[in-house]
């Protein structure tokens, strides 16, 4: 065999393997799908903030987070505690008595992205939720629904 067909035979054995090993991982997942509405930014629920209990869809039990809502963005304590998201801006949507909002919070640390859509009515939140994780060799994703009603205000809310 000459140098050239031994090249290019290492050439397609070393492809073709790594085409194996890329047949065997993950697809990514999207992300969870916002309904199309006449989204604004928000500032509806601005000084509000949120006591949810959820029900996550990987077995885990007994979840609780606060969600905040300060000069026209969000926050959830329990993503802040565990990578540092900060705020993000929130949008809204209002029809009658009852405010929908929706936003994405980002990790500046690590590639976990949380989509959140959520309605208020009358001090009560109810929250969809998705928490999904790339990386290059898989996607993982928690999905989740909580339920709760808004805090008293409190002049020591969480700052910005």
């Amino acid at each position: 065999m000459t140098p050239i067909t031994q090249a290019a035979a290492i050439a397609c054995i070393t492809l073709g393997t790594g085409a194996a090993a890329v047949s065997v991982m993950n697809e990514d997942i999207p992300d969870m799908t916002v309904p199309e509405l006449a989204w604004a930014p928000g500032q509806e629920l601005d000084g509000a903030s949120f006591f949810v209990k959820a029900v996550l869809d990987n077995g885990a039990e007994g979840e609780t987070d606060t969600l905040v809502f300060k000069d026209g963005a969000f926050m959830s304590m329990d993503c802040q505690e565990y990578c540092d998201f900060g705020f993000s801006d929130y949008q809204t949507w209002v029809d009658g008595d009852v405010i929908h909002f929706t936003t994405v919070a980002t990790c500046p640390t690590a590639p976990h992205r949380v989509v959140w859509h959520g309605q208020i009515t009358d001090g009560d939140i109810t929250v969809q939720m998705s928490w999904t994780t790339r990386r290059w060799y898989w996607t993982h994703q928690i999905n989740g629904v909580a339920q709760g009603s808004r805090l008293p205000a409190t002049e020591d809310s969480v700052s910005g």
